[in-house]
């Protein structure tokens, strides 16, 4: 057996979502992190030991918008790319080459933490044994991550925590019980299955549970079709201890599983001769345990609120998601829903302890009610705040600063990196000094001031209430519609959404009853009226009509998005019920002329924000039929010193992308996505231009130029060569920063 020592500036503890982000997060901000996983694949509760989907804030497509970006964001369209059926193996194999790409991270597989070193509320060091290899890793920082799930690190370090519900009166939650207790959501295994092409007996164990006996064929939904997280009901725990009943709890799912599979395969009520088990869990896959207290406790109110935090550095857009502590055998359904009307700000003063001075934490286990918590839990919204507690911790070692300061005074110094790093936060605009292109001016080959989409690809009758989102930038003064009609009157709404995330009617601002002629494909215009502050989007209702058709296209123009009148069902609730609306025309729209808008011009690419909030935040181009090579131009009054430019591109974060076997999506590379690129400089409008990068067959959202040496500039150009498939060029953001 050998006993070794580790010193780096981070240790990271726990390799799921959560620790993958927290590492990578940290290490591209220079600091060297041990990532420390006691299992020998990455991904937690994603990873092909337990086949969970990576949910987020898209919530399965009721947010707008909502897709992470950051680390979180690369992982989803890296995989995307390299594994479009959603093998869980190649998922893993995602993970395990994101890591290994930062040469300051050491990784650490099989290796379980079993001590903690701490006195006066410091961690000095963390020891594990690493099974397999006998050894046993004392990792010495001067700062620490728990991204364990469980909440270990910070237990053994006595950092304050919770576990269960808390009553309603201590955070006046409506949906905590007046009666605090110990219950927790509980674990679940999941199972997968195939078609063996011949007839497969399947004998069941001695412990199969004989689920006739029980309400599961009954309360719940069991079809020979539905494989892996379609089983998410199967959990039990929420009464016990999750941690000290672990294998009690693995057991017992494990006879449900293999229950269920009985009764598929010998009940005599499905078509399942041909099918056999290829794959059932042996972790049972936690959902809550330890949740430490921060500075702040994000509560119920926080996220339907949508509370604007100062120190936001992650959002969340997942419903309030709770689950009976009877799990499996629960008379009730298996889950209820909250949804807010958007996405929800985290803050800093969340992820680290109050207690404890170096400790961070990222994941199931932050500062948050259990309530809240029920909606922050969800993978991809974990790994946005393991990125961010990474690059936290990496900032405040950097700059000598506590957890408490860089989430206070010196927030700044936290908000320029994650900006810069082009993570996931909402609201946060680019005003880093750093950023030299924001003392640039720009202009372009082309830009959408004028958007029309004219081809028909079909019609949609006015049987339901009809939204769309359109941007409006800086005002609204009517629009046009193709239409077909037998006659009548169409009544027309627009509203205001409020906060600049949200996609839902809000406020009524105007409306009006337009008489429509009897014909096919005539264009109406729309006398809408809207003069805004600030830029933002409108949400339009076309009311209910249905003698009127209004054409749809095969595509949409960007930062518009289109809904369908929806009741929730009987396990949801909403924030208000008339704001229940279902997305309709995936990655189209209706035949639609707008008037003149500045929401796609060239200026959107410098400072402002990365992402949609409040409108689309991109230059598009004319379509590529029109302008073949479009480019964009960044020109100073004076030269500047260039040694980066940081290209970000459009990834389409309406696109719900979702690993393992949710869903498909019919294509490898994000069609809005520059495919090939060039990207030149020059010092002087009579200098000749040089090139900096050529960019081909290009997948990825943020795209790092590093010039060999630097370079005296005066203009910049990027030049589009190819989409993805996109009609037109679309770019997010350029940012240029000197050494």
């Amino acid at each position: 057996m050998q006993q070794l020592e580790v010193q780096t500036d981070l240790t990271v503890v726990g390799g799921g979502l959560a620790g993958i982000c927290a590492a990578i997060g940290a290490a591209r901000q220079g600091s060297s992190v041990a990532l420390v996983q006691n299992r020998p694949v990455l991904g937690g509760n994603s990873s092909s030991e337990v086949r969970v989907w990576v949910c987020g804030a898209t919530a399965h497509g009721v947010q707008s918008f909502a897709r992470e970006t950051g680390i979180m964001g690369e992982l989803f369209v890296e995989n995307q790319y390299q594994n479009p059926l959603g093998n869980p193996y190649y998922w893993d194999l995602v993970l395990l080459e994101a890591v290994r790409a930062e040469p300051l991270i050491t990784l650490y597989l099989n290796t379980d933490v079993r001590s903690v070193q701490a006195s006066d509320g410091v961690i000095s060091s963390v020891t594990g044994w690493q099974m397999g290899s006998e050894k046993e890793i004392r990792f010495v920082s001067p700062a620490y991550v728990d991204c364990s799930g469980d909440g270990l690190v910070g237990v053994l370090a006595g950092a304050e925590f919770r576990t269960g519900r808390e009553p309603r009166s201590l955070y006046d939650e409506s949906w905590a019980p007046d009666v605090p207790d110990s219950n927790t959501l509980g674990s679940t295994i999941l199972f997968y299955t195939k078609d063996a092409g011949e007839p497969v007996r399947f004998v069941p164990p001695s412990f199969a549970k004989d689920v006739t006996e029980t309400a599961i064929p009954e309360r719940r939904v069991i079809r020979t079709d539905m494989n892996g997280c379609a089983f998410w009901w199967i959990e039990w725990g929420g009464s016990l201890d999750v941690v000290d009943d672990n294998e009690a709890i693995r057991d017992e799912l494990q006879g449900v599983v293999y229950g269920i599979w009985d009764y598929i395969k010998n009940s005599g009520r499905f078509d399942a001769d041909n099918l056999t088990l290829e794959w059932i869990g042996s972790v049972p896959g936690k959902r809550e345990y330890r949740r430490f207290l921060g500075d702040h406790v994000l509560t119920q109110q926080d996220v339907l609120e949508q509370t604007l935090f100062e120190d936001r550095v992650a959002f969340g857009g997942w419903s309030i998601d709770l689950h009976p502590p009877g799990g499996v055998y629960a008379a009730e359904r298996g889950s209820k829903h909250w949804h807010p009307d958007g996405n929800y700000h985290i803050p800093l003063r969340s992820l680290y302890s109050r207690n404890v001075r170096n400790l961070w934490m990222a994941g199931r286990n932050i500062s948050a009610s259990h309530v809240a918590f029920g909606t922050t839990r969800v993978m991809a919204t974990c790994a946005l705040l393991g990125e961010a507690a990474g690059v936290g911790a990496s900032v405040a070692l950097r700059n000598g600063l506590s957890p408490r300061e860089v989430a206070g005074s010196r927030f700044d110094l936290v908000k320029h990196a994650l900006t810069r790093a082009d993570s996931s936060v909402l609201g946060v605009v680019d005003d880093d000094p750093a950023n030299l292109a924001l003392s640039a001016s720009v202009s372009a080959s082309s830009s959408l001031t004028r958007p029309v989409v004219e081809v028909s690809s079909g019609t949609l009758a006015l049987t339901d209430d009809l939204g769309m989102v359109v941007p409006v930038d800086p005002a609204l003064d009517g629009f046009e519609l193709l239409v077909d009609s037998a006659g009548g009157s169409l009544t027309v709404e627009l509203h205001d959404p409020v906060k600049p995330q949200n996609y839902l009617p809000a406020a009524l601002v105007d409306s009006c009853t337009i008489d429509v002629p009897a014909g096919e494909k005539r264009w109406i215009q729309v006398p809408l009226s809207w003069h805004p502050s600030a830029p933002t989007n409108a949400f339009v209702v076309l009311r209910k009509t249905p003698d009127i058709s209004v054409h749809t296209a095969s595509t949409a123009l960007p930062g518009m998005v289109h809904f369908a009148h929806r009741e929730p069902g009987p396990d949801e609730q909403w924030t208000e019920q008339f704001r229940a609306w279902k997305h309709i025309l995936p990655r189209g729209g209706l035949c639609i002329r707008l008037g003149e808008t500045a929401a796609y011009a060239p200026s959107k690419v410098i400072g402002g924000y990365s992402r949609p909030y409040g409108g689309p935040n991109l230059w598009s181009s004319e379509d590529l039929a029109w302008d073949p090579n479009p480019w964009l131009e960044l020109t100073w009054p004076e030269p500047v010193e260039l040694s980066e430019v940081v290209v970000i591109l459009d990834a389409d974060v309406q696109e719900d992308l979702i690993n393992l076997h949710h869903h498909r999506t019919p294509f490898e590379s994000l069609p809005t996505l520059l495919s090939d690129y060039t990207l030149e400089s020059r010092n002087g409008r009579d200098a000749p231009w040089h090139p900096i990068a050529t960019v081909t067959a290009n997948h990825h959202r943020t795209q790092h130029h590093h010039l060999q040496t630097p370079t005296q500039t005066t203009q910049l150009r990027l030049t589009t060569n190819r989409t993805n498939g996109a009609p037109r060029a679309h770019v997010v953001s350029i940012r240029a920063y000197g050494q």
